[in-house]
């Protein structure tokens, strides 16, 4: 750990020195930003005696897939030249994949097999598991940064016969989901609890029509979907697959793992385009954030990633697509739900958290999405701004007093700061 702390305080007052003259005028940006980029291994990294990193998310005890894949990728451009960095991010990598094998439906998992649990759900249990709500993306974040780990180091060890049994047996889950009311294992109940921790239906969720997509019971915020394709959870699985294709072709030789993970592609793809988009009357063509697949669609985003803002970031369309511009200019407007304008600040919450709070995850990710140089600057200005006196990021604020906020430990958050600090400014 030491080793690793220290080769990142020597990456970090380089990155220090390129930044200066970009933020003359920003001192606290500066301190931050210095304050985010440790967070990560400083305060939620162990490594462990197998040689895997165990990443917890911050203010609780347990690792996320989601989340931990993305505390750790603002560090992926010092992993190209830092030992030190690729063991700290190819461990975490197996050790995400362990707990893929253990329970794939799983969002969340202990160091060891304790049997610590957010609450004792109607569901499989597990020693190791924290939390069982499935969640797409929870399968995708882990593929994602192996992947971006490959492009960004050339390192291939990963890339081991674990790794592609993992591939496999996601890529199963997947083909289930598509018919999920059908053919699906996964039930998940949560008794006195508000209803957004809990599937209705005796925890299988509302019926869903065969689209091609493949069902999702909670989002990445860990509330329940309303219905079950989570449309930009799809979209990520759709770019997870094309790495998927890429590694079986390039790492492993394999056409038949390439060509089931073309298949699904093309399944989820066709049943985006097809039940994914809603003509809008204002707005035209726009991306929906779920639907049923029987003409029942939710209008909204949330700021939890993967989101409709978050489509450039994710790979999935280009800043400029005329849809994803169509969709932006709605879920940027009060005309979503969960988008909220005060006195100091505006943009996207959560139902996740209480009316008229901020999410700095919702605000990173329009500066990152965005090309337009002024909402750049307001949105770093924002930032500043709103940090609640920290020097750093929170899960939200309130959009009146930035003082109020959730979760002053909240290490994804930080990360995303840093990435956007690297790219945007």
């Amino acid at each position: 750990m030491k080793a690793i702390q220290e080769s990142i305080n020597e990456s970090l007052n380089s990155l220090i020195k390129e930044l200066k003259p970009k933020l003359n005028t920003k001192s606290k940006i500066l301190h931050m930003f210095e304050n985010c980029y440790r967070n990560t291994i400083e305060t939620t990294t162990k490594f462990l005696e197998d040689q895997t990193t165990f990443i917890f998310t911050g203010d609780i005890p347990a690792l996320w897939l989601r989340d931990s894949s993305a505390q750790v990728r603002h560090y992926l451009p010092l992993a190209s030249s830092d030992p030190s960095i690729q063991k700290m991010i190819e461990g975490l990598i197996r050790r995400q994949l362990m707990y893929i094998r253990i329970d794939p439906y799983a969002n969340a998992f202990n160091e060891e097999p304790n049997n610590q649990c957010w609450d004792i759900d109607k569901t499989e249990l597990n020693p190791w598991v924290w939390e069982r709500k499935y969640e797409i993306d929870s399968l995708c974040y882990p593929l994602q940064l192996a992947y971006l780990y490959w492009k960004t180091t050339g390192k291939t060890s990963i890339f081991d016969k674990d790794f592609k049994n993992t591939i496999f047996s996601i890529l199963e889950l997947w083909t289930i989901e598509q018919r999920h009311l059908d053919r699906s294992p996964y039930r998940f109940q949560r008794f006195n609890c508000p209803k957004t921790d809990t599937l209705r239906n005796e925890g299988r969720g509302m019926p869903v029509n065969y689209t091609g997509m493949t069902w999702s019971g909670f989002r990445p915020s860990d509330d329940a979907c309303t219905f079950g394709y989570l449309i930009p959870s799809n979209m990520f699985a759709v770019v997870v697959l094309e790495y998927i294709e890429e590694l079986a072709k390039t790492i492993y030789g394999d056409d038949y793992l390439a060509s089931k993970a073309s298949k699904l592609r093309n399944e989820i793809e066709d049943g985006i385009n097809t039940y994914g988009i809603y003509n809008h009357p204002k707005y035209g063509k726009i991306y929906a954030y779920e639907t049923d697949g029987f003409g029942n669609y939710n209008l909204m985003d949330d700021a939890n990633v993967p989101s409709l803002l978050s489509i450039p970031y994710l790979g999935y369309r280009k800043a400029d697509d005329s849809i994803y511009q169509n969709t932006r200019r709605f879920i940027l407007s009060t005309q979503n739900p969960w988008f909220y304008e005060g006195k100091v600040a505006k943009g996207i919450g959560s139902p996740h958290t209480p009316k008229n709070y901020i999410w700095h995850i919702g605000l990173i990710m329009q500066g990152l999405t965005s090309n337009d140089k002024q909402e750049i600057n307001d949105i770093l200005n924002t930032l500043e701004q709103t940090d609640g006196d920290t020097g750093l990021m929170h899960e939200g604020f309130n959009c009146n007093n930035p003082y109020e906020f959730t979760r002053p430990w909240f290490a994804w958050a930080n990360s995303l700061f840093c990435e956007f600090i690297l790219k945007k400014i």
